[in-house]
């Protein structure tokens, strides 16, 4: 999916030749944005995200695995795998 690229800080990537917005792919960005924003963080859609803070001293996991799986298929994606490798959470998704 194309859309407009935020940096690192999570601010609107502006080209420094052109002064316009920068779009390119984001699929990698918005599963980002889902994983870390919390529930609220949208006016318009204020179900979405996981806020996965919020699991970093759960005793189940699952329950974040289940809620990355289910945010991600509502927000238009083929999830193919949520696991935990390594300590890392590892997603294979991609939109349709």
């Amino acid at each position: 999916m194309t859309d407009l690229i935020l940096d690192e800080f999570n601010d609107l990537l502006i080209s420094e030749t052109t002064g316009d917005f920068v779009l390119g792919e984001s699929d990698v960005q918005h599963q980002q944005l889902l994983l870390l924003c919390s529930k609220g963080a949208f006016k318009e859609s204020p179900d979405t995200c996981v806020g996965a803070f919020k699991y970093l001293e759960s005793e189940n996991p699952a329950a974040l695995l289940r809620e990355v799986r289910l945010q991600f298929s509502a927000d238009g994606m083929e999830v193919g795998q949520v696991v935990f490798e390594n300590k890392s959470l590892k997603v294979k998704a991609s939109y349709l």
